[in-house]
């Protein structure tokens, strides 16, 4: 009996690979072996997926990414899941809700391993037929604003290096008087410096209509951007900016104000000047872009940058002492992932498989950030360590943005 079921199974596995069409693995759209991603961008260069995944997360989307070899692109993902009404769901919500319109459902294992399974099926969430095709456009960094044009999935990959634009970090500055009419659609540049050099600080800045209480978009700072005004009477908006390891900034800014005076640079923009303050004792910050490979106290790649900035700001003031408190989803035991002798903080390569808590698995997480730290140079008796496994969770369990609760948060014990 037992040989008759291998070789069925063996029998219905090269039937779906003889049987798939060519645009994509359509039988497999309906295998449950496989998840769920929901897609918000597919890029050609791994550096764009990872800037891409940074714009997501300020956004407070916890977005990932990982490699499709069956399409040779990095896929940008902000929900995994074996639900496949679920995803598509998600999906539509984004479309309708978000900046990301033309979100996607992809049914199929991604990953470095995943060019040994068939390949999986982009799925359009409107009409959940498979979409022809995957391809490219031009940057990963432009900012998304509510003029930018709705596009189809397949113009969503890069294809190419992101377009810097050079900015001078202390821009020479004129004041001038304009009218709403010529505020409205005016270039803006967010200057984005440390309050105690006055150095530059890359970070990006949050547009809030303020009578909507809706997040408009977000925008690169210390680079010019185009930003419409909201439809609200006063064109009220709010900038809000909140790089990690400085404290939160917050400009009010009235579109509709007549006659307003502003800073104006050289080419015309609206200067929009951000003194950021370092973190201070009793302060705690989120490490939003920092992400964990699933099961694991090992860092996803695209961390890499978040934890990089941790260690500068501790390098830069010795008299730090911080405390790292990692926080899982739900109280769970189960499988855990950790490096091996290597220590490869960013990847599953010499790994070794045990078994724990949940509390034990957001230990193991928050001791991962520590000893990149340590490794950095940073003397490990500035740095505690505190796991929280599920208790203190920022929503509900089962809730479609559940993942936030995964996440690691650093205290200012002393500056």
């Amino acid at each position: 009996m037992k040989k008759f079921i291998f070789f069925a199974r063996v029998g219905l596995f090269f039937s779906s690979l003889f049987l798939q069409p060519a645009i994509g693995a359509q039988p497999q759209s309906q295998s449950p072996e496989y998840p769920n991603y929901v897609v918000i961008g597919a890029f050609a260069i791994e550096q764009n997926a990872m800037k891409f995944t940074r714009q997501a997360h300020a956004s407070n989307y916890h977005a990932q990414f990982d490699i499709n070899p069956n399409r040779n692109l990095y896929y940008v993902y902000v929900l995994n899941t074996a639900d496949h009404e679920q995803a598509i769901a998600e999906a539509l919500r984004l479309r309708k809700e978000s900046k990301y319109t033309d979100a996607w459902v992809y049914h199929g294992a991604i990953g470095k391993d995943s060019g040994n399974h068939p390949p999986g099926t982009d799925i359009n969430p409107v009409t959940e037929k498979p979409l022809a095709n995957v391809s490219a456009q031009e940057h990963a960094e432009d900012p998304v604003t509510d003029e930018t044009p709705k596009d189809t999935a397949s113009q969503m990959a890069v294809a190419g290096p992101p377009l810097e634009t050079p900015t001078d970090t202390k821009p020479k500055l004129t004041e001038a008087t304009l009218t709403d009419e010529e505020i409205v659609g005016k270039n803006f540049l967010f200057n984005l410096f440390r309050a105690t050099d006055g150095e530059m600080v890359e970070g990006e800045v949050d547009v809030i209509d303020t009578e909507k209480s809706r997040k408009m978009s977000s925008y690169k700072g210390n680079t010019p951007v185009r930003i419409s005004s909201p439809a609200g009477k006063t064109g009220a908006v709010s900038f809000v900016c909140e790089v990690f390891g400085y404290r939160k900034s917050q400009v009010e800014f009235a579109f509709r104000s007549p006659e307003q005076k502003l800073t104006l640079d050289e080419a015309g923009n609206i200067v929009i000047p951000f003194e950021l303050v370092r973190l201070q004792k009793g302060d705690i910050a989120v490490m939003y872009n920092v992400f964990f490979f699933k099961d694991a106290g090992i860092m996803r790649p695209e961390s890499r940058f978040e934890v990089t900035s941790l260690m500068e700001m501790l390098k830069e003031n010795p008299n730090y002492k911080i405390r790292i408190h990692g926080h899982t989803n739900g109280n769970a035991s189960g499988k855990i992932i950790t490096m091996g002798e290597s220590k490869n903080f960013f990847s599953l390569t010499d790994t070794r498989d045990g078994y724990g808590s949940a509390k034990k698995l957001s230990e193991v997480r928050a001791i991962a950030i520590k000893d990149f730290l340590v490794s950095n140079g940073i003397a490990e008796d500035r740095m505690q360590i505190k796991a929280w496994g599920g208790k203190r969770p920022i929503h509900d369990k089962h809730a479609t943005r559940a993942q936030e609760n995964v996440r690691v948060e650093v205290e200012i014990l002393s500056h």
